[in-house]
C-alpha cells in the first residue's frame, strides 16, 4: 500500500495549516502544488496563474504533482500531500474534457485513504495565492469528492476540530488500517 497519503477537499479548508503540523511532527510533506506554482508565476511575470490560464496552471500542477510523487516513493516512512495529482487532473478534466484522470490515477496511485477537508466558511479567506471565492471553492470540493470514490479511494470527511485534533485524526485512522 501506497505511503503517499492525501490531503485535498475544499481551498481554506485548512490543508496547508494541517501539512505544516505533520512537518512540525517530523513528518515527511509535500506543499501543495498550485501555491508553489502562483509564486513561481508571480514572481517571473508568469501567465500560468488559475485567474489567467486555467488551463496551463493544470497541466503545470499535473507536472508538479508528477514529479512529487515519484520524488516521495524514496522517502522513509509517509509522506503527507497538499493536494496532489488527482487534484490537478481533476481541474483539467473540468476545464477541457480532456480524460485524463483515469489515466493519471491508475500509474500514480498514493494511499487508499484520502482526507478531504470540508467547506469551512468560517476558517475560509482568501489572500494573493487564494482569489477564488468561496462558492467556487465548494463547487471544486464537490468535484473532488464525486471524483476520489470514482477512482476507488475510500474518502474520510476530517471534522471540523483543531489542527493537533484533526493531525491525530488521520494518523489514528492510518494506524486502524
Amino acid at each position: 500500500m501506497s505511503r503517499s497519503v492525501l490531503i485535498s477537499g475544499c481551498s481554506g479548508g485548512g490543508k496547508s495549516t494541517l501539512l505544516a503540523e505533520f512537518g512540525r511532527r517530523g513528518h515527511a510533506i509535500v506543499e501543495e502544488p498550485g501555491r508553489r506554482i502562483v509564486k513561481q508565476e508571480l514572481a517571473s511575470n508568469g501567465t500560468a496563474l488559475p485567474w489567467i490560464d486555467a488551463i496551463a496552471f493544470a497541466r503545470r500542477a499535473i507536472e508538479m504533482s508528477t514529479a512529487d510523487h515519484a520524488a516521495a516513493k524514496g522517502q522513509a516512512g509517509r509522506t503527507f500531500f497538499d493536494r496532489g495529482l488527482i487534484d490537478a487532473a481533476s481541474a483539467l478534466q473540468h476545464l477541457t474534457g480532456e480524460p485524463v484522470l483515469q489515466k493519471l490515477s491508475t500509474a500514480h496511485r498514493y494511499h487508499q485513504t484520502v482526507f478531504l477537508t470540508p467547506p469551512w466558511p468560517e476558517i475560509y479567506t482568501s489572500d494573493p495565492e487564494r482569489r477564488h471565492g468561496f462558492d467556487e471553492a465548494v463547487a471544486e470540493y464537490d468535484r473532488l469528492a464525486a471524483t476520489y470514490p470514482a477512482l476507488g479511494y475510500e474518502v474520510v470527511i476530517l471534522p471540523k476540530i483543531g489542527v493537533a485534533d484533526r493531525v491525530n485524526f488521520i494518523l489514528d485512522r492510518l494506524t486502524a488500517k
